[in-house]
């Protein structure tokens, strides 16, 4: 039960989340939404900033747990980018409360280490990129222009942050999505003709 309620917690938290406007995320008002006193939140979790923290764990189990299938399934390093960015879009698309802690936007007040966290979230992101961006330059080094994998890298997660806070601040009217089949063949490296 106790793993239950855990989950219940997180889960109204991340609903709060996804409202913003609505009314502040503090634990009085989490704990009103549940039905709980807030000593009963306390319980389950030792601060607000743990509750913070359940969160980006479950961010960071769910999407590194797709992307090693993607990168396992995926032989191509381009192939296992593409999957990986349209997973990452996708992702925050189905969670806009989970956005709005990629972003950091929900971690404003919080405890500055919850941002270091994402931080790294982030940097493992961009670090499982230039690992697919190596492999593809490795087995297209012929096919490829050259490129800087680490700054290539570092583009492509810029562009899905950007995409992430234009969701956050339309009020996630404007999908992540939209246009992604359009703009992906942009993003790519032109193969050189042989």
């Amino acid at each position: 039960m106790t793993g239950e309620r855990r989950n219940d917690i997180l889960q109204t938290l991340a609903a709060m989340l996804e409202q913003p406007q609505a009314e502040k995320t503090t634990t009085a008002n989490l704990a009103r939404r549940l039905a709980l006193s807030e000593a009963a939140l306390y319980r389950h979790f030792a601060s607000k900033a743990q509750m913070f923290e359940g969160l980006i764990v479950f961010i960071e189990e769910t999407l590194f747990t797709r992307i090693n299938r993607i990168t396992g399934e995926k032989a191509g390093g381009l192939e296992q980018v593409e999957a990986i960015l349209a997973l990452l879009l996708a992702f925050s698309e189905k969670n806009p409360g989970m956005t709005r802690v990629l972003i950091g936007e929900a971690l404003v007040h919080e405890n500055e280490r919850l941002q270091a966290r994402i931080n790294q979230v982030h940097d493992r992101l961009e670090a499982t990129l230039r690992q697919s961006l190596r492999l593809a330059a490795g087995v297209d080094a012929t096919a490829l222009p050259a490129f800087n994998p680490g700054a290539y890298a570092n583009l492509l997660l810029c562009f899905v942050i950007g995409r992430w806070h234009q969701f956050a601040k339309s009020g996630f009217r404007r999908s992540p999505l939209a246009d992604w089949e359009q703009q992906w063949p942009l993003l790519q490296p032109k193969k050189t003709a042989s």
